[in-house]
């Protein structure tokens, strides 16, 4: 960081970068034909691997009602489905069916882009960049963990 850049900066460029990216999946889930809920379940479904119906519902912040339409949407449309889950027959695992089509191609500009700003960095800078998204991933959803643990309470 340039010795001359405050922490006032650092902070307004960090919220138009929160800002732009917000925007961008919100944009891209509505190309895809997505609410933003449902491109999220999605997303975090293909990171994390497939979730028992509570754990998507606590994940999301979802009250386990709306978790089973978003479930119940996702499903009919072939974006995920419904198992028993192996070690309790009584819950329900919710698994990734694969990425929508469309998705796939809503999201191609903002790839190149992501791609050709990473190109521009050293290995240095790369390494950097994934300990911050580590650590900060981390952070972001512990604080979401307090707030709806507040709202809950």
């Amino acid at each position: 960081m340039d010795p001359s850049t405050s922490s006032t900066d650092l902070s307004r460029a960090f919220r138009r970068y929160m800002s732009a990216m917000v925007l961008n999946s919100l944009a891209a889930a509505e190309a895809a034909g997505l609410n933003a809920t449902d491109y999220y379940a999605l997303n975090l479904l293909d990171l994390t691997g497939p979730l028992t119906s509570g754990e998507l519902a606590t994940q999301t912040g979802l009250t386990t009602g709306a978790t089973t339409r978003l479930i119940d949407r996702l499903e009919q449309a072939g974006y995920v489905r419904r198992s028993p889950d192996p070690a309790d027959r009584r819950k329900v695992m919710v698994e990734s069916a694969g990425t929508p089509e469309g998705l796939d191609e809503v999201l191609k500009g903002t790839r190149r882009r992501l791609a050709e700003v990473f190109a521009g960095c050293s290995q240095a800078e790369l390494a950097t960049l994934h300990g911050y998204f580590e650590r900060a991933s981390t952070a972001y959803r512990d604080a979401t963990d307090e707030l709806i643990s507040a709202r809950n309470a």
